[in-house]
């Protein structure tokens, strides 16, 4: 997806029929349907990557689809209704809490053209920064606290995120500045934190495919503990409301109030060359994710009496950088199956030098795309890194088409089935024994965030695969009676094998996050594998009989990935009812628990609210914040969940008289509403 599209494209599925919505030129009717294909076309690819998390066409091929559309558009004096050239921001999915900005959020004008920004610029002084690729969000504080955090959103309404934003990294909660003070800025996560998070997923298809997904991800999670984890940064690049009469004069006010902020420098028109020059020769070394600059009056003023048009400011404008392309020729597709069965095409083709860098191979994602390009082998190809970062196909020259899918597994031979989700097709393994799931399940299950036994490396689960004595997660803590065969091996000694068996000794001693994590559960992470367990005490047996409705009360955990985690046990089904994988699921469980000692969560003092359940809600006047007093509940015993059901005990909320649908459904379920000074004479531990 082009990522000067992502500001105006995020969360589409805002139209149903395209018509037209000015008088028509004379000479639309032959290119009217054209532009319904195009809005059509644009519309699911941006839905499909940011609702579904699916990519379907490349940022090359959406830009052109994108650019074709707006020239229809200019020529014809026509614009569909739901084109994706008028929208602005992404529609809210999630469920935070909703609200309104005081003033729209608009959009950048653009252009690729080093000539039009320097006209744009002429004899005004400007700001030219860095165009950042995160998530905007817009902070408020009034006398001298953070007081609210709130995303772009759809440039109207934005979500409310005030305790994630307390978790940034580099946000300052406090400032010296007392008056009410409003900025916007990119939340983001660094190329170098995004590889260290991606360095820890041990599975290809699970891997987040760049720092803007990540960092989106992050930002608008129900935990702010997840947040915290993500290390995301906020970088400060307008004062909507504080001091000052220029730009500059406002960046350096808001880093005396400690923020960071977007790095920039002072333009004129005739600047601009040498100045877009010194940017792109710096971009290579950058942690910061951007896709581009933008260029702004110096003069607030000034910017201001421009006005606006009905989606741009006419003081701002953004510089998308042109992608660096080089012809070559494809050599082969590459299938890489992953623990999950999907076997992924990567195209190999012949080197080539692009932004300072030899690449050979590129992602071609899925079956869809590579039938969409007609890829051949000997085709000529054009290749780009999107962004300056990742290989990408920008077009096939030749099209010979006819590039083979494999009908069997290139790791066991097995068949592969091609699978339709949608209009989107993928090659999966159909052998459940396929030593490539084999391979990434066992590494993952010893990997650091799960069973964490130590020295077991990738190499080392294959050998052992290959010797004939892992077949099942419990083998890990039965290999004593196989040394003869592992000793001779070679790589392997008698010295090795011992500190084999020491590191499975030592991770025989594990917890159920760890274990739950390590199971590979679809979506399952290490972060949702510790809420889910922490829901259920620590107890493996009240982890695994978890029903979807108790799940989708937990924070974090929505329909998903709770109907994920009763298929792969078969939840509230009879043996006879489940399915081969859901038994053997079960199965290797039970085996696995024989080995294994759980260690129960540490508690302290008494546990007199076990079996009680709390949803928490609202501002607290006695805790620090809803972690607090949602640690203080879970030592005492107790569960927290995120919304209210049948199985809550309490609503801890000190508007008790509130009209909120939490209020109104614990009315409906007869649970008792408790304010915090409530919950203290109730619950209140004595000093």
């Amino acid at each position: 997806m082009g990522r000067e599209k992502q500001e105006e494209q995020l969360q589409m599925g805002m139209f149903d029929t395209a018509e037209a919505v000015q008088t028509e030129a004379p000479e639309t009717d032959a290119v009217l349907p054209r532009m319904k294909e195009l809005v059509a076309t644009l519309d699911e690819a941006a839905r499909a990557y940011y609702a579904e998390g699916r990519e379907i066409m490349s940022n090359f091929e959406y830009d052109a689809l994108y650019d074709e559309l707006a020239a229809l558009e200019s020529q014809t004096g026509v614009i569909l209704a739901g084109s994706p050239t008028q929208r602005v921001g992404y529609e809210v999915m999630t469920e935070l809490p909703k609200e309104r900005h005081e003033s729209r959020m608009l959009s950048l004008d653009k252009t690729k053209s080093v000539e039009d920004l320097a006209a744009f610029v002429g004899e005004h002084e400007s700001l030219m920064s860095w165009k950042l690729d995160g998530l905007t969000v817009v902070l408020t504080y009034r006398g001298g606290e953070l007081y609210k955090a709130v995303t772009r959103g759809n440039g109207e309404i934005g979500e409310v995120i005030t305790p994630n934003a307390k978790v940034f990294a580099n946000v300052p909660l406090r400032i010296p500045y007392e008056e009410e003070l409003i900025l916007r800025g990119e939340a983001i996560i660094t190329y170098s934190g995004f590889e260290k998070i991606n360095a820890e997923i041990p599975e290809t298809e699970a891997k987040y495919k760049n720092p803007r997904n990540l960092c989106s991800g992050s930002v608008r999670q129900l935990s702010s503990k997840v947040t915290a984890e993500r290390g995301v940064r906020f970088i400060a690049f307008s004062l909507v409301k504080g001091p000052g009469e220029t730009r500059s004069e406002q960046f350096a006010f808001l880093q005396g109030q400690g923020f960071e902020v977007v790095e920039y420098k002072k333009v004129f028109g005739a600047d601009v060359p040498d100045t877009v020059k010194w940017f792109a020769d710096k971009i290579e070394g950058e942690d910061y994710p951007s896709d581009g600059l933008v260029v702004t009056y110096n003069d607030i003023a000034y910017g201001k009496s421009l006005g606006t048009t009905t989606k741009f400011p006419r003081d701002s404008i953004a510089f998308k950088w042109q992608d660096e392309t080089a012809e070559t020729v494809l050599r082969e597709i590459h299938w890489s199956p992953s623990r999950t069965g999907l076997i992924n095409p990567i195209a190999v083709f012949d080197p080539v030098e692009l932004e300072g860098t030899t690449v050979s191979r590129a992602s071609v994602h899925n079956v869809s795309i590579m039938k969409d390009l007609k890829l051949g082998i000997g085709d000529r190809i054009m290749v780009y890194k999107a962004n300056m970062i990742i290989p990408q196909i920008a077009e096939n020259l030749t099209c010979i088409g006819g590039a083979p899918v494999p009908q069997t597994c290139p790791v066991c031979g097995a068949p592969t089935e091609i699978r339709a989700e949608g209009t989107v097709e993928t090659l999966y393994c159909t052998n459940a024994d396929c030593p490539a799931k084999q391979t990434n399940a066992f590494a993952l299950f010893a990997s650091r965030d799960a069973l964490d036994i130590e020295g077991m490396s990738d190499a080392g689960v294959e050998k052992l695969i290959d010797l004939g004595v892992l077949h099942t997660f419990a083998d890990f803590f039965r290999l004593a009676p196989h040394k003869e065969v592992i000793v001779e091996a070679e790589g392997y000694g008698e010295k090795s094998f011992d500190n084999m068996l020491k590191a499975a000794e030592k991770a025989r001693h594990t917890t159920a996050a760890r274990l739950l994590y390590a199971l590979g559960i679809p979506g399952i992470g290490s972060a949702n594998a510790r809420v889910i367990a922490g829901y259920a005490g620590g107890d493996m047996a009240a982890v695994r009989a978890l029903t979807k409705e108790e799940l989708m009360t937990i924070d974090g955990v929505g329909e998903v990935l709770a109907d994920a985690f009763t298929a792969y046990f078969g939840t509230g089904l009879d043996t006879a009812s489940q399915s081969d994988a859901q038994k053997r699921h079960n199965e290797e469980l039970d085996d696995l628990l024989k080995e294994l000692v759980i260690e129960q969560p540490q508690t302290a003092g008494t546990q007199d609210m076990a079996g009680l359940t709390f949803v928490i809600t609202g501002s607290l006047n006695n805790y620090t914040n809803r972690d607090e007093l949602k640690a203080e509940i879970l030592r005492r015993g107790g569960k927290v969940a995120g919304s209210v059901s049948a199985k809550t005990s309490y609503l801890i909320n000190n508007d008790v008289n509130s009209t909120s649908s939490k209020n109104k459904k614990a009315k409906d379920l007869g649970i008792p509403i408790l304010s915090e000074e409530d919950y203290l004479a109730q619950f209140g531990e004595e000093s």
